[in-house]
């Protein structure tokens, strides 16, 4: 059963980590980003439709649920919105790799918001974090990254981080993962459809294999992606699940050097592994201070949680 979650969990993250390999053609042919975006969640929200269908699941939510519902649409809007910007100024395996701090961010606005003290491991794996920015940002030629580029994924990260601390916090937290993915796509679609419309209205796509890019984009990077990390926390549970979610940066990064001809550099190879160790760190974090206290001495200050 194990080894069915763990292809789970690397088929989640790794398809996640496509997005770039579809949505950047897409974009390098003329297609404004809201265009782009309100396609991709208007696909993505109509396979799920028609899963949930097929597997006979209720649409209903109740009026209590639906300001989170709009709330988590409009985060995951925005997050995807400051991702695809970022891919202007950021080569793809960088700006996944930043996006990937998004768990340092859940931690502190746990923190911040709920008063949640933050252990030590953590806090440690914050100062990896930001020093795995920091060697991306400067490259190994002595040439710099574009902050307003790192600002951007920084940005995408939060609100991402924030997506996840809303469905943790939220009455919608025991709602169906499938339904509730449905609803955010939902939402996320009629904010980028009012965008496009308040800017000159939708694009037509501008060839038939754009058309097979976004559906690739939906499908994989979006349905598939969401669906295989239900099954890997079902079956290896959401802390082995989020670790791992380092295949994400790692399949970014392989698809701009064999798509888009980047460089693989030491420094972002430090960069990636710093922030991959850094967020292994905060998400085994519990499990790693319960694994200290139980081998030290019964009689000690610490006690036994």
């Amino acid at each position: 059963m194990k080894v069915k979650g763990y292809f789970w969990g690397c088929l989640s993250s790794s398809t996640y980590g496509l997005i770039p390999l579809f949505a950047i053609p897409i974009l390098g042919k003329g297609m404004l980003y809201d265009s782009l975006l309100f396609y991709r969640f208007t696909c993505t929200s109509l396979l799920i439709a028609i899963m949930m269908l097929f597997k006979k699941e209720s649409f209903a939510i109740t009026r209590k649920d639906l300001l989170p519902l709009i709330s988590l649409g409009v985060l995951f809007a925005l997050s995807a919105q400051c991702l695809f910007w970022g891919y202007q100024y950021l080569a793809v395996g960088t700006a996944a790799t930043i996006l990937f701090l998004y768990p340092v961010f859940v931690a502190l606005l746990m923190a911040v918001l709920f008063k949640e003290k933050i252990p030590k491991i953590s806090q440690l794996a914050i100062v990896i974090a930001f020093l795995g920015v920091s060697l991306l940002y400067k490259g190994e030629n002595g040439t710099t990254l574009n902050p307003f580029g790192i600002g951007l994924l920084l940005l995408s990260a939060f609100m991402y981080a924030l997506y996840i601390v809303i469905v943790n916090k939220s009455s919608v937290r025991n709602m169906a993962g499938s339904k509730l993915t449905l609803y955010a796509m939902v939402f996320s679609s009629i904010f980028f459809l009012v965008k496009s419309l308040l800017s000159g209205g939708i694009q037509a796509f501008p060839d038939t294999m754009s058309v097979v890019d976004l559906v690739m984009l939906a499908l994989l990077s979006t349905v598939i992606s969401n669906i295989a990390m239900v099954y890997s926390v079902q079956y290896i549970g959401s802390t082995a699940t989020a670790v791992l979610g380092a295949m994400e940066p790692v399949t970014a990064v392989c698809v701009g050097i064999f798509a888009f001809n980047e460089l693989f550099t030491k420094n972002l190879a430090m960069g990636i592994l710093l922030i991959v160790i850094a967020v292994s760190l905060i998400v085994l974090s519990d499990f790693i201070s319960k694994k200290i206290k139980f081998r030290l001495p019964h009689k000690t200050k610490f006690g036994n949680r």
